[in-house]
Formats: structure tokens, C-alpha cells, sequence
């Protein structure tokens, strides 16, 4: 069979397509090489974008795969570095009760950080991970699914973490950073964060807080320690207290009407561990007849979008997601690239509106 041959433009030394003519479409390497009239190693760097092979060859090449429609093969490519070309998104398992992957806050990390890992030329692999066997996280690693793993579920078991980093540099989680910690993480100052919420109540008049969350996750704990702290310094230590709610959308909702439906005294002043909880804890408020701010003052977690939607809307300590997102990829392609990149904190920002 005949190839279509190129002809050179007198403007710019590109090529074009002789009118009527039809390319050939190159099924690989081998047939891309003969028509560029190079090596098919020159070829496999070129399209690489191995600075050994100059510019203008490269775009030479890429020029001709493009007009012949010619794709490399990952597969082939990946067998021979030893990449997989997917990154791993570990979520918390849509049946558990205590952090479901359908609440808001898992739907948009995981979409924030997806769209940051597509955007680096990966294909992204969401598994949900159960948490109940003792060697969970090393099965997920040692899959070979993946080239690296972003770890978004609530972990409370740090020491299993630290284990698996130790060997398994490419691993990054979201979530509160402890000194000494081995592995990688990234998150707000969560300590901080509760601290300027309650500071904030406290400021705003209210005599006796409750802080509703379940703080066995070790994120949520240093929350609830940062809103005692702040009851300490304010000479208010006894006027808080902590109330054991779940962190799913329905279970904080149940959770929150039976508090306020048992409670002797309903406290002017509620500091949420999530904004899910926040809202949840916003409709049982209203349920029980009580106006939000006028009876109770009510503050969230996290800075998501839908705080802007409820009514009142939500005033929130902001963890800044976004950048949270791009931080949790990028020190993860770094570690992935053999560099020894470290865990990062972030400042939390309380953002006041109209719940309190």
C-alpha cells in the first residue's frame, strides 16, 4: 500500500496533506519511525519529551503522529517504567454510618482532588477502604494499582499510617498533623481552628457551649481541645460540654434531635465538628422551636460551599479545601518523583455570618 506522502509548506517547513489524499493511520512505533526516518528509540524518547532528542525533532515527530493518528501505548509504556499512570483516592465506605462517602464533605474533596490529578495527565482509581483488618493499608499499596495514594477517609489508626509510610514513601492523608508523625499529611491547624470558634461565641455573649462531634478521629479531638482551650483562658472550663454526635448526614441529624429533645438546659452556643454536622444541627435546632442566632449561636467546620445556602447561613471555620486539594497532589507527585517532600499545615480562617 502506497503511504500518502507529505509535502513541505513554503511557509513555515510544517507539512500538509496533498488535496483528496487520505493518511495512512500508523499502528506503531515501528511504522512512525520509518516515516520520520528515524531510529524507533528516537522515536519512543521524542514522544516522551526526553531532552536528549532536540526540539525540533520532537515536534517533528509528534507533528506526523498527530496527522497519521497514532497513540502510544501506556500499557506497553507503563510495563517499561514501572508506572501504572493512576493515582489512588482511598474514601471512606459508603455503608459506614460514621463517615459516609455520600456527605458533602467527601463529594467535594474527592472531587477537588480528582480534577487536580487529572489535570497532572493521571488517571485516578477511588477505592473505598475498610479499616477493620490490621494490615488494610498494606494490601491497598502493595496492589500495584497505582503509582501513589491520596488518603481522604477519617484515620484514626496513626500508628498504621506510620508503619506503611516508612517503607511506602508515595502516600499522602488529609487530615491533623502530630509531631513526629512518619507519614505525609496535609490539613488545617485544627486546634486553631476550634479555638477561634469558640473564642468567637464566647465574644458573642454566650455563657455555656456544646461541642458536637465524635472526637475518637484524632482531627476532630484536636478541634474539641482547641475549644476547651479556648474556655479555659475565657475562665469558662466547666460552661462546655462535649456531646458525642455522628459525623454522617443522618446520624448527626438523629443524633442532635435526641440531645435537644433530653437536654435539661439547651446551651446558647453550639460549636459543630463539620459543617454536615452544622446543618444537621441547624434543622433539629429549628425543629425543637428554637431561633438560630436569637436562642442558640452556631458555628461549623470545614468552609463548604453549601454554608452559603442554609438560613441562616452558616458562619464556619474554613479549612481552605481548594488549596488543601492541590497541596495533597502536589506533595504526593513530589514523593512519587523520590523526593522526601513534608507535611504541611495549614492556617484555618473563621469566616462569620449569619448563624451566629
Amino acid at each position: 500500500m502506497l503511504h500518502a506522502h507529505l509535502v513541505k509548506c513554503r511557509s513555515g517547513g510544517g507539512t500538509r496533506t496533498p488535496r483528496g489524499i487520505k493518511l495512512t493511520r500508523i499502528r506503531n512505533i515501528k511504522e512512525l519511525a520509518a516515516l520520520a526516518n528515524v531510529s524507533t528509540g528516537t522515536v519512543s524518547r521524542a514522544l516522551a519529551g526526553s531532552e536528549l532528542i532536540s526540539k525540533a525533532t520532537r515536534e517533528r515527530i509528534q507533528a506526523i503522529a498527530d496527522e497519521h493518528g497514532f497513540q502510544p501505548n501506556v500499557m506497553a509504556r507503563n510495563l517499561r517504567t514501572q508506572r501504572t499512570g493512576a493515582i489512588g483516592v482511598l474514601v471512606p465506605p459508603a455503608t459506614n454510618s460514621d463517615a459516609d462517602l455520600f456527605d458533602q464533605f467527601f463529594i467535594f474533596m474527592l472531587g477537588m482532588v480528582a480534577g487536580e490529578i487529572i489535570g497532572k495527565g493521571y488517571d485516578v482509581l477511588v477505592s473505598p477502604v475498610d479499616q477493620s483488618q490490621d494490615d488494610w493499608l498494606d494490601r491497598v499499596v502493595g496492589s500495584g494499582r497505582a503509582d501513589g495514594f491520596v488518603v481522604l477517609a477519617h484515620i484514626s489508626q496513626l500508628a498504621t499510617l506510620d508503619r506503611v509510610a516508612k517503607s511506602y514513601p508515595a502516600l499522602v492523608t488529609w487530615g491533623d498533623y502530630v509531631e513526629g508523625q512518619a507519614h505525609c499529611s496535609v490539613g488545617s491547624d485544627n486546634r486553631q481552628g476550634g479555638y477561634a470558634a469558640a473564642q468567637h461565641l464566647v465574644a458573642r455573649g454566650c455563657k455555656r457551649l456544646a461541642f458536637f462531634g465524635d472526637v475518637t478521629v484524632p482531627e476532630m479531638r484536636a478541634r474539641f481541645d482547641g475549644c476547651a482551650a479556648a474556655m479555659a483562658d475565657a475562665g469558662m472550663v466547666d460552661a462546655l460540654e462535649l456531646v458525642p454526635i455522628s459525623l454522617s448526614t443522618m446520624g448527626s441529624l438523629n443524633d442532635a434531635r435526641a440531645y435537644l429533645a433530653g437536654a435539661p438546659i439547651v446551651p446558647d452556643g453550639i460549636v459543630a465538628v463539620s459543617d454536615v454536622v452544622a446543618r444537621s444541627t441547624l434543622i433539629a435546632l429549628v425543629d425543637h422551636g428554637l431561633d438560630v442566632p436569637g436562642d442558640v449561636k452556631l458555628v461549623g467546620y470545614d468552609g463548604l460551599p453549601m454554608t452559603e445556602f442554609t438560613i441562616p447561613r452558616l458562619t464556619t471555620v474554613s479549612q481552605n479545601l481548594e488549596q488543601g486539594a492541590r497541596s495533597l497532589v502536589d506533595l504526593l507527585l513530589r514523593r512519587i518523583g523520590g523526593e522526601d517532600a513534608a507535611s504541611m499545615v495549614m492556617e484555618p480562617e473563621l469566616i462569620v455570618r449569619g448563624s451566629s
